[in-house]
């Protein structure tokens, strides 16, 4: 059996991340570098790195900072100045080799990737990029030998034989790319799901649509991507299928930097993961998944704008183009600017009428912006769009369930959590919304309180969920036994208005009023709406009784026994 290897123990020691030692350089640039840098601010890092490097030239540590901010950007031509600079004064930097493979690779440079020894990028991407550079240079049964070299390599093997698959292709030898691509091998992984792709293209190439459908069948199943779907939909008219996964050695290389990038989720950092997507991105810039892996890493880093940039280079005609428009729709969100969030949603639903996840983000964004009516019909187009057996059917219902519920259509909204409760029975939230609803509203208590304990067993740590527990059974009368979920609500949601105003009442109910008006106190601490606050400021006034007396309610009476 081969012996698995971890994904970083090949990759170890790419890039550097730690501020660098302070150099005797102009402190305030240094710091702004370093304040920028470490919220991931690369644009005004990289030029405070610059800046501080006017007085120290030769420091390794901003170089190197400079340099990965630079690449974080996706300027290679800025940060070859600085790995040109390193390379110059003979420091031996994996950023540097990094960024100068990157560039050889792009400007066809085989020979300079060739004769250096070592790369010193990391020991999967060196052999690798050695591999790629043979196949650039013609030499093509010298890369087939050094691919299986890799492949031979412990722990390299499934992305030795990944790549030769891909070169074969790339000349056109489709049946020996088949043969690896069909059969990974004893003890290897699954390849990934670009080479799912691949291998369908190049079923296609071989007249096997059939086989080809239902290779990406084994991979996706059913799904909603645009990509398969489409991929799908022409195979089934039977028409070829482009090969276009890695079409050139620059691609391949990018590719190899895309799959470590890839595979490397769960064990690095965001903005380590990031260098490796950006190289995917500066060699192979038709590589749609690299651009979609780097908008995605700076969204989770919170840089929407170079997010947002980073989506906007899908083609128009691309079949990711609809999500990656959504997922530069949530960047705008994210950074506040609704209006122009907005313009692009609607843009995109009128491009896009078929699709319904497109019309279900545009209710999403017309929602959040209190445009009701009109969030109302988006969601609508989606429900009519979707198929009734989709997964994602229940989400719809329930978010039109909230507008409605928003706009005081009450039969509506109850209909719509219903519906969405018929295709996801125990969702917590659908049960918790629904239930507390109903309670609120004085109907149906019973099936309120099996609701909301249903939520509340599906979704044991939710302040919210547990609040409706304990305010339903406050408001049957069970004022003892609302005491306990409603403290462990306060406990989960510590600064929530609603929930500590709620144990203020049910405090007051079971005569421990002092604790009631310190709830209350807290309550009115964490800028409740008006309407509760002046709701609050009576109770701390006169009490619960005198409150509840003038709103026509009846006085708390505690049972002896609270079932009955």
């Amino acid at each position: 059996m081969t012996k698995r290897i971890s994904i970083a123990a090949l990759v170890v020691g790419l890039m550097s991340f730690g501020p660098p030692a302070q150099a005797q350089v102009d402190p305030g640039a240094y710091l702004a570098a370093r304040s920028a840098a470490g919220v991931r601010d690369y644009a005004p890092a990289a030029e405070f790195y610059e800046q501080a490097l006017v007085e120290d030239p030769q420091n390794v540590a901003l170089l190197e900072s400079a340099a990965v901010s630079y690449v974080a950007l996706g300027d290679f031509e800025r940060a070859a100045i600085f790995a040109d600079r390193l390379r110059e004064a003979g420091i031996s930097s994996q950023v540097g080799a990094a960024i100068t493979v990157s560039v050889n690779a792009v400007n066809g440079n085989w020979d300079a990737i060739l004769d250096a020894d070592p790369l010193g990028v990391s020991p999967l991407f060196d052999a690798l990029a050695r591999a790629w550079a043979l196949v650039g240079t013609g030499q093509m049964t010298d890369a087939l030998t050094a691919f299986d070299a890799v492949a031979d390599t412990d722990g390299m093997r499934s992305y030795g034989l990944l790549h030769k698959a891909y070169a074969l292709a790339t000349v056109g030898d489709y049946e020996g790319a088949l043969a690896i691509l069909a059969n990974p091998g004893d003890g290897t992984s699954a390849f990934s799901p670009r080479a799912a792709i691949a291998q369908a293209q190049i079923l296609s190439q071989l007249d096997r649509n059939d086989d080809a459908a239902a290779a990406l069948t084994d991979v996706f199943g059913a799904t909603l991507d645009p990509g398969i779907v489409d991929m799908q939909g022409r195979l089934a008219a039977g028409e070829t299928l482009a090969y276009d996964v890695v079409t050139s050695a620059a691609e391949g290389l990018g590719e190899v930097a895309y799959m470590i990038g890839s595979l490397l989720a769960g064990e690095a950092r965001d903005d380590y993961i990031l260098q490796y997507a950006r190289m995917a991105q500066f060699m192979a810039p038709d590589n749609v998944d690299a651009a979609m892996l780097t908008a995605a890493l700076l969204q989770e880093m919170r840089r929407y704008d170079l997010a947002g940039e980073a989506f906007a280079t899908v083609p128009t005609d691309d079949p990711a183009y609809p999500s990656a428009e959504l997922g530069r729709i949530d960047s705008l969100r994210l950074s506040d600017r609704d209006e122009a969030a907005i313009e692009v949603a609607q843009a995109l639903a009128r491009a896009h009428p078929d699709l319904p996840f497109v019309q279900s983000r545009l209710g999403d964004v017309l929602r959040d912006n209190d445009q009701l009516d009109a969030a109302h019909d988006a969601y609508t187009r989606a429900i009519d769009l979707y198929p009734q057996d989709d997964p994602n059917l229940w989400i719809v219902y329930y978010s039109r369930a909230v507008v409605s519920f928003d706009s005081d259509d009450w039969p509506a909204a109850e209909a719509d959590f219903r519906a969405a409760l018929e295709l996801e029975p125990n969702r917590p939230e659908v049960l918790n919304y629904l239930g507390y609803s109903l309670v609120e509203r004085g109907e149906k208590l019973d099936e309120a309180l099996d609701m909301i304990e249903r939520a509340v067993e599906g979704r044991p740590d939710s302040g919210a969920i547990i609040d409706s527990l304990g305010w339903v059974y406050f408001t049957l009368g069970r004022y003892e036994e609302a005491v306990a979920p409603l403290e462990t609500a306060a406990a989960l949601e510590a600064t929530d208005p609603i929930v500590n105003d709620h144990l203020g009442d049910a405090y007051w109910a079971v005569g421990r009023k002092r604790e009631a008006r310190f709830q209350w106190q807290r309550a009115l601490s964490f800028d409740p709406d008006e309407a509760l606050a002046a709701r609050i400021r009576a109770k701390l006034a006169d009490g619960l009784d005198a409150v509840r007396a003038a709103e026509g309610q009846p006085p708390i009476t505690l049972a002896d026994d609270p079932t009955q």
